[in-house]
């Protein structure tokens, strides 16, 4: 919990969140320029709560690529599910019970994990739904469209090229090149090594 925007910008990089409650209206940095610090470094879902109720606040929301904005008074029980909502989509529940192994890598969407040659890799809900589409469409190009369809399954205010952000992270993270571009299309996994399934 922080109770500024100087605080919450001092504390998020020495924590790794699931999910950001934001406020708008805080004192000395407001919750926009919050969201911005955080969307330079981090894809984490994140719901702007505030009084603030007019089209204009709320595309400007969206413009900062929040995931939604609830506006006060608002119901807990319905902010729970729309939380539980926003995080079953962001790790790509259609694939269930499941691991995924290709060459080194192996992915469980039981615990929406990921590790290569044993090591244990932390991706964000997106990265890792990504990884998932691309994984199960593996030989397949993936255009951004079609990755945003998958996994915002909402309406997306924003600029399509948000998903390279996402697959840049993505393949830093795991330092391995096994997502390839495809130059004015999108993305594929390769066709090498027919993927195993384990259930």
């Amino acid at each position: 919990m922080a109770y500024d925007g100087l605080e919450a910008v001092t504390v998020f990089p020495k924590t790794d969140y699931n999910l950001i409650l934001l406020d708008v209206m805080l004192p000395k940095i407001d919750g926009y320029g919050v969201c911005e610090f955080i969307r330079n470094t981090s894809n984490v879902p994140i719901i702007m709560l505030t009084a603030l109720d007019s089209e204009t606040e709320q595309l400007k929301g969206f413009n900062y690529k929040i995931d939604d904005y609830i506006t006060k008074p608002f119901s807990i029980h319905i902010l729970m599910k729309k939380i539980e909502a926003i995080l079953r989509r962001f790790v790509n529940n259609t694939v269930e019970n499941k691991k995924i192994i290709y060459k080194d890598l192996i992915v469980d969407s039981d615990s929406c994990t990921v590790s290569i040659n044993g090591e244990n890799i932390l991706l964000t809900p997106r990265e890792f739904g990504i990884l998932i589409a691309l994984l199960e469409n593996k030989g397949r190009v993936l255009s951004r469209q079609q990755l945003l369809d998958s996994l915002w399954k909402y309406d997306f205010y924003g600029d399509e090229r948000v998903v390279d952000t996402h697959v840049k992270n993505l393949r830093r993270k795991l330092n391995v090149e096994y997502i390839e571009t495809i130059r004015g299309f999108g993305y594929r996994i390769d066709y090498e090594n027919k993927k195993q399934t384990i259930t």
